[in-house]
């Protein structure tokens, strides 16, 4: 054995011996995949943007159902958080507060429908989403 060797000869970085390899994550069952894509658009309510882009995030390889829920509601809360920025910046013309208000109201109700759609097996379109991610 030559210094700087390992025992076991030599090993790839990060390898450890008898250690498992890397596997690709599993698809979701399609329950699954309608419950995570609720949990999704419900998030998008609660946490804006943060909670789909999670989702996105860790659920874009599991199946295509929950792919595409969690793009077009990452989609839209970054929309949204756009049009809040706005409605933040304005406020001191006043419009901005209603600007804040209907951003607010727009977000829960089709937050809601997305997640109905989600729940039910449908796929959704939010309205009013400009397309940064894209399949």
């Amino acid at each position: 054995m030559s210094y700087g060797q390992p025992p076991n000869g030599p090993q790839g970085y990060g390898q450890q011996p008898g250690g498992q390899q890397y596997q690709p994550p599993q698809p979701m069952t399609p329950e699954d995949q309608r419950l995570w894509s609720t949990l999704t658009h419900i998030g998008g309510i609660f946490f804006n943007f943060i909670a789909p882009l999670v989702a996105y995030l860790l659920f874009r390889d599991r199946g295509g159902f929950v792919r595409e829920h969690t793009r077009v509601a990452l989609n839209f809360h970054i929309t949204m958080a756009i049009a809040y920025a706005v409605g933040v910046v304005t406020v001191w013309l006043g419009i901005g507060l209603l600007i804040l208000f209907g951003v607010w109201v727009v977000t829960i109700i089709f937050g809601i429908m997305a997640a109905v759609a989600a729940n039910q097996g449908r796929f959704y379109r939010y309205p009013l989403s400009i397309e940064f991610i894209k399949n």
